[in-house]
């Protein structure tokens, strides 16, 4: 679990996932070499699963304390269709692990790390998002008031502090889900899948789909999701690649 709050700005795929034997495939190519090493109903799930997916909304968790609502944060994104989420490690050394975990929703998310909140704001931003933080102050306004068709990074804070200054310092807008009961505040797990389904829906209703990744991204998720679907996927492809010579 210590990997799911690792830092460094880490990219979350490798360099080149489609390299084997000195030789790069294409993701048709790769998906064809282990087709046959998938039930049929495995590879259509990939291909629906992969056909509603954006990165249009980010997800970012700064600061967290409980890898437990790392994991509910992760699980939200993956179940809703946002393919990337970003962690921001805290100014803390210690973290309280709990039994709750993402039940392998990390394992078909791109997850970025980074050790402070400037430089994932500053990549954000140069990828063309804002920067939303889920935070109460003078300036916050309802989620409902958002259009999420716009690149946006939803931002959530620690459990106990919220989003830290730095990172509001670095922020284009602040929201909140309005609460008509007696109760304040979720639990930041709660808190992002309910924005996350908002921003899911937002979009639906406002442009009609959710999903937008282009067909080339598209082929490319898939095969990338065949190779962590298959046990000893590049074993299998290197063996094909000798043999075919």
């Amino acid at each position: 679990m210590n990997r799911l709050l690792a830092a460094g700005g880490t990219p979350p795929v490798e360099e080149d996932p489609f390299a084997f034997d000195d030789v790069r495939l294409s993701p048709e190519r790769i998906v064809g070499l282990l087709q046959p090493h998938m039930r049929e109903r495995r590879l259509r799930r990939i291909r629906e699963v992969v056909a509603g997916r954006t990165r249009t909304v980010a997800p970012v968790v700064e600061g967290l304390v409980n890898t437990g609502n790392v994991s509910a944060v992760m699980r939200s994104a993956e179940a809703l269709g946002h393919q990337d989420v970003h962690v921001v490690k805290g100014d803390h050394e210690r973290y309280k692990h709990s039994q709750r975990t993402a039940q392998g929703a990390q394992h078909w998310l791109d997850v970025w790390h980074w050790d402070g909140p400037s430089a994932c704001a500053e990549y954000l931003r140069d990828a063309g998002y804002r920067l939303v933080a889920m935070h109460l102050h003078a300036d916050t306004v309802p989620i409902r008031d958002l259009d999420f068709t716009a690149p946006t990074a939803l931002i959530f804070g620690n459990e106990e502090a919220g989003v830290t200054d730095a990172m509001l310092d670095e922020t284009d807008a602040a929201c909140e889900v309005p609460l008509p009961g007696f109760t304040e505040s979720f639990n930041v797990s709660v808190a992002a899948a309910v924005a996350l389904y908002h921003a899911q829906q937002d979009r639906l209703n406002r442009q009609g789909y959710h999903a937008d990744l282009t067909d080339d991204e598209q082929a490319r998720l898939v095969a990338r999701f065949c190779l962590r679907s298959v046990t000893n996927a590049g074993q299998i492809i290197q063996r094909k690649l000798r043999e075919e010579r």
